[in-house]
């Protein structure tokens, strides 16, 4: 049986703070916390909607290029942007809305997108703000993580909700989508 929370933090760790989804993911992974699974990868995939389908609760780790600091976290729903001919990476709410049509699922999923600044250059290392950033959302989202049930992870992550986005058309805007 799958742990009824997964993790997806995804970017490109060579791109410095682009690799702030991956990061979140590597720090969850390593609290080795019960009912949390986690997964992390350059991009989101038509694969991942398999994986999300098996959980209860969903967060998309992300790095963000404009938006709140340290972080926010924005509701994922499904979209029907639909896949196209060469889908090397889709978009968060498409992988809910592939996991909702080919498998039946729609678990509550949340976007948390990490507020970014250098994604120009090339390094595995984040910057000063990025790193600040990365701490301050574990310190904040941990309890969530560390809740007993889907229930009071949602409680938990409520004080984080729905606070104003970088864009009307996208949940998040990030670096990797």
């Amino acid at each position: 049986m799958n742990p009824p929370l997964l993790l997806i933090g995804y970017g490109n760790p060579g791109r410095l703070d682009d690799g702030l989804g991956p990061a979140f993911a590597a720090a969850v992974e390593g609290m080795g916390l019960e009912g949390v699974a986690v997964d992390a990868d350059y991009q989101l995939t038509v694969e991942h909607a398999a994986a999300v389908a098996g959980h209860g609760l969903v967060l998309f780790a992300d790095a963000a290029v404009r938006g709140p600091a340290p972080f926010a976290l924005y509701p994922v729903a499904p979209t029907d942007e639909g896949a196209g001919f060469s889908t090397h990476s889709v978009s968060s709410g498409a992988v809910m809305a592939l996991a909702r049509d080919l498998f039946g699922a729609a678990p509550p999923a949340w976007a948390i997108g990490l507020r970014g600044y250098d994604f120009d250059g090339f390094g595995e290392r984040l910057g000063e703000r990025a790193s600040a950033h990365l701490k301050a959302a574990l310190r904040a989202l941990t309890p969530a993580l560390r809740a007993a049930t889907l229930s009071e992870a949602v409680r938990a992550l409520e004080p984080w909700m729905n606070r104003t986005g970088p864009t009307e058309e996208r949940p998040c805007a990030t670096a990797s989508t």
